[in-house]
Parts: structure tokens; sequence; C-alpha cells
């Protein structure tokens, strides 16, 4: 089987399947989606000048010189709460009580906050300090002005962007939708966790964990299902599900054992693959077709070989329905080990990076493609690139970190 390099692979997957239509929803659905097109502000924000604090309007150069001991007085003339307008502009020698977040009288350009003053029973106020103009005053558009530009499509819909849409006045937001993604897990000798198995069977792990990766990937998983290494079984079990879904994600039964069938069984269905076996360690046999509108995703059914298969080309194309691309943060880091490896292969190590002397250190998890456990804590992957067999402990190699990704709109 010729293999193709894994950039390659990634690209013709993603040259393969196109964004979905955006669409309006409201913004709590909007959650964990990734904008369809840019967002600029359509108000100031704040809108109006308007009190940091509980206390007082005043004007500032009317507060000069004011101590605990030698207060200024000022005649209390409003009361200006959140949401309400102030009635009557300040004169010289008055001051509004004033809440946090009310809009600010004309002529006052400072606030004394409540702490530092003291309400009087003649319908006056005592003021303990000096401040300065615009002390403890919010100014309108200090934090966004309207019109500027804010959020770029392909921005996903955390919740402090959730917060600012709302603040903008913004009922929904245009978004790509969710893709809906059905799992059929393949196999003779996978047993349902919480029933009997004997030593030679297997617990199907893999629909739990596929699942998992396709939601934490923003999709809808809405199909699951298992079937025995039978063509006929096969087909009818893809052709249910594929029906049902955007992308079909199958794992076990992809490489070339005389039980593994999957891709026999795509190919009696029409399907066409776009990718058949990947240079990659683990998850060499992965696969993607297309199978009428539904995208299809062969994962091996090794737990460990299935993850890094998916992460490399599963994910990326539901992030591509989407409408993104995923920019994950790179490093370079010394091997705290040497690691003998194919050299037309590139490996994909489960790692964590340790810092010494001002240097970066990959440590790497012990790895098999039929292991998981290695995947728990990890930081990311250390990448150890085709053209090359051997690796030295303090080689440089690059890691490849899945925390905070970057998501950029992706080209149609």
């Amino acid at each position: 089987m010729s293999l193709t390099s894994l950039a390659t692979a990634r690209q013709a997957v993603l040259d393969a399947v196109c964004p979905a239509p955006a669409e309006a929803v409201p913004l709590l659905h909007a959650h964990g989606r990734f904008l369809a097109t840019a967002v600029s502000a359509t108000r100031a924000l704040p809108g109006c000048d308007n009190s940091a604090m509980d206390g007082w309007a005043v004007r500032a150069g009317e507060t000069r010189g004011a101590t605990r001991s030698h207060p200024v007085r000022l005649r209390v003339v409003d009361t200006v709460y959140a949401g309400a307008l102030p009635s009557c502009p300040l004169q010289p020698g008055e001051a509004a009580r004033i809440f946090t977040g009310a809009p600010l009288p004309l002529g006052a350009d400072a606030v004394v906050r409540q702490e530092a003053a003291r309400a009087e029973d003649t319908g006056h106020v005592s003021l303990f300090i000096t401040v300065p103009p615009g002390h403890d005053v919010r100014r309108a558009g200090e934090e966004v002005l309207e019109g500027t530009p804010l959020f770029a499509a392909g921005q996903r819909v955390e919740p402090a962007v959730l917060g600012v849409l709302a603040s903008l006045g913004m009922p929904t937001a245009l978004v790509r939708p969710a893709p809906r993604v059905a799992v059929l897990a393949t196999g003779d000798e996978l047993v349902s966790p919480g029933e009997p198995a004997q030593p030679h069977q297997v617990y199907e792990s893999n629909l739990l964990l596929v699942a998992a990766l396709a939601r934490e990937a923003g999709a809808e998983v809405i199909s699951t299902g298992r079937a025995r290494d039978d063509c006929p079984a096969l087909r009818a079990a893809v052709t249910r599900l594929a029906s049902q879904a955007d992308v079909l994600v199958t794992t076990g039964g992809a490489s070339v054992g005389d039980k593994d069938r999957v891709k026999s069984a795509l190919t009696e269905l029409g399907a066409r693959f776009v990718v058949d076996g990947v240079a990659l360690k683990p998850g060499k046999p992965v696969a993607v077709a297309r199978l009428g509108d539904t995208a299809v995703i062969v994962l091996p059914g090794n737990p460990g070989a299935a993850t890094v298969a998916w992460d490399q080309l599963g994910r990326p194309v539901l992030l591509k329905l989407q409408g993104v691309r995923e920019e994950r943060r790179r490093l370079r880091a010394r091997l705290t080990e040497g690691r003998h490896k194919q050299a037309g292969l590139t490996y994909l190590i489960s790692a964590q990076v340790e810092h010494r002397a001002g240097d970066a250190w990959v440590r790497l998890r012990p790895q098999g493609a039929g292991q998981i456990l290695q995947n728990v804590g990890a930081e990311g992957y250390a990448v150890l690139p085709p053209g090359r067999a051997d690796f030295a402990e303090g080689d440089e190699v690059e890691v490849e970190l899945f925390d905070r990704p970057r998501y950029v709109a992706a080209s149609p």
C-alpha cells in the first residue's frame, strides 16, 4: 500500500470538505460555535459617561483641598441610579448622589466614592478628599468605540465573547452549525462495558472515546452503533448511519487483515477514497472517504492509533465544516531519551514538557497503538519527522501543544 505523507493527507482531506452554510442562532445556543462573519461594535461601550463607584458626582475642581478636618460641603440636588437619567445638570456648589453604572450628570466630571464623604441632614454632603477630573468615571467608549472591529470570522464563541455580543445588544450570532456525527465500532472481539468478558475479548472503548473527541471538536453526536466483521452487516450499518450524519466515523477493520472489511464495504457502497493510508505512526491505516454527501473517517481499532489518527485527520474535518482551521502552539524541545523509529514515517508521541536551566525538554510517554493511558495528562505530541530513524537524548524536536489553540477562518 502506498502511503501518503501526513501533510499531504491533511491537505487532501481539507480540500474535500466545505464549511456548512451559516445560520443565525440565539446567543445562548451559539456558545462553542464559530463566528461565520466578522463582528464590529454596533455601539460604544460604555454607551455614556457613568460612575464606576457608589458615591457623589461632583465638579473635580470644587474638591480641591478637601480633608477630613477641613471637608468641602456641596448641596445635594439629585440622586441618579443605573438605568435612569439625571433630572438636572450640576451647577457650581452642587453634587448628586450617584450609584455604580449611573450616567454622570451634565456638569459633573468626577465621582467621590461614598466612603470618602458623609451625607448630612441639611441636604448637603461633606467631601474628605481631592479628586482629579475623570476620577472613578467610566468614559463613553473607553472600552470600545462604535464601529471598532472586534472579532474575526472563525472566532470561537467562548463565554467572554458571548458577554461582549450580548453587551452590544445582539440577540443572535451568525455561526456555523454543529456537524452531525455518527460513530460505528467494528470487531468480533468487542464486548460492551458492563458485560462479562473473557481474557481474549476487548471491552469497547472507542465508541465513547471517539464520541467525546467529536464533541470536543464542536460536533453533535447523533448516533452510535456496533457491527461484527461481516461485510453485509457492515454495509447495512454504514448505510444506516451515513444517511443520518454529516460525518461517519468508523473504528476497527481498517488494516489489511482477513477480517479488516470496513474499506471493502465502503468500496462496495460506492465510496470514493480521498486518502487511504498515511505515513503516520500510530494511525497508519487511517482513511477518509466520501459516501454521497457524508464524509467517512476510517480509524484503526487500537485506541492509541485511533486517537492520533482522529486528531490529525478527523478533528480538522469537523473544524473545516465549522469554517475554521486550528493553529496549535509549537515549540522546540530536547529529548530526555533517545528513540528509534521507522525512517519513512512521521511519529507522533504523547509527551510532557519540562524546563531545565532555561531549556525546554520533552519527556516521551510510553506509547503503543493499542494503548491509551499515555494520553492522560499529555501536553502535546513530540513530532519525530520522516527521513530519519534514530534520535538521541538531547536532540531537538518539535512539540505540538494541545492547549490554547488559535482558530482562524478556513478557505472554502
